[in-house]
């Protein structure tokens, strides 16, 4: 497997990201991640086609408030390693990394946060691992099977993910935003990626969400419903209000995940799928509360 790494000079100086790195290592490949503060850990995962930087406006609050945040880049995107060929990556292979980075790391007792693919892949590592997990906040996610046909806007991103010849990364971000996004935060999430050839993972991932029953993720996926159906932690809902990917996602968690009941569950008005672009310190604040309750 061939492993591109992105040069240091281009996370140089990056608006309003002045996190140290830091690296461990997960069957060969180098995985990156922020960690900053002391206290009750939360596990922020980001999704698709982001990377820590989306947490930019997050992590400051909540270490703020007392907690430790560590925020890791999916294999593929932000510092972390990324294999060159989109048959490098699987639903399974994601999980397993982030899995292998909870072991290095020795995360344990975490609150997850998690949004788009970080919930996805987040929701699979509480279900197979549900002792490591003391809470849970989803915003803007899922955990698709394939059983049900995705909507007609996700489609067309997986279309779009395929056949466009330029993948804009900053641009995707800002164009699923409610919010304006700076020209200086744009070219933060580009900064990951100098050259088109680095973004295998990022075209890889709209493939690798189950759109049909055989989809090779579903039975995983079918198999961590069931364990989730006995998660009795605490559960919550914090999605925004104008995503058309993830709508009315948050109702079948809350019904379907037992430590969902009786949560203060709550909708990020004014938002797009990249909640934490457009509200930060509000979702922050959330996920400080529900933690220090």
């Amino acid at each position: 497997m061939e492993l591109l790494r992105t040069p240091d000079e281009r996370f140089a100086d990056l608006d309003g990201f002045p996190f140290a790195p830091r690296y461990v290592e997960v069957d060969g490949v180098r995985i990156h991640y922020v960690d900053e503060g002391i206290g009750p850990t939360v596990l922020c995962l980001h999704g698709e086609p982001s990377w820590s930087y989306l947490y930019r406006t997050m992590i400051p609050p909540l270490v703020a408030a007392g907690l430790r945040v560590v925020a890791p880049d999916l294999v593929g995107f932000g510092r972390s390693d990324k294999p060159a060929s989109c048959d490098d990556y699987s639903f399974a292979g994601h999980v397993a990394w982030m899995a292998g980075f909870l072991d290095a790391v020795e995360l344990r007792d975490v609150t997850l946060f998690c949004q788009d693919w970080g919930g996805l892949i987040g929701l699979r590592l509480v279900a197979e691992d549900p002792e490591r997990f003391v809470r849970v906040v989803a915003s803007n996610t899922f955990l698709p099977t394939g059983d049900q046909a995705p909507p007609p806007a996700f489609l067309a991103w997986q279309q779009f993910s395929q056949t466009t010849p330029e993948f804009p990364i900053g641009k995707i971000v800002a164009g699923a935003t409610k919010r304006p996004v700076s020209p200086a935060a744009i070219a933060g999430y580009d900064a990951p990626f100098p050259e088109e050839r680095y973004k295998a993972g990022a075209r890889a991932f709209p493939m690798l969400v189950p759109s049909r029953p055989d989809d090779p993720a579903s039975a995983a996926n079918r198999a961590a419903w069931e364990r989730l159906a006995r998660f009795d932690r605490p559960f919550l809902t914090a999605f925004a209000d104008g995503d058309p990917i993830t709508r009315g996602a948050d109702k079948i968690l809350q019904a379907k995940i037992p430590g969902a009941a009786g949560q203060p569950h709550t909708t990020i008005v004014n938002a797009g799928h990249f909640v934490q672009e457009d509200a930060g310190p509000e979702l922050a604040a959330i996920v400080a509360a529900f933690v220090n309750a």
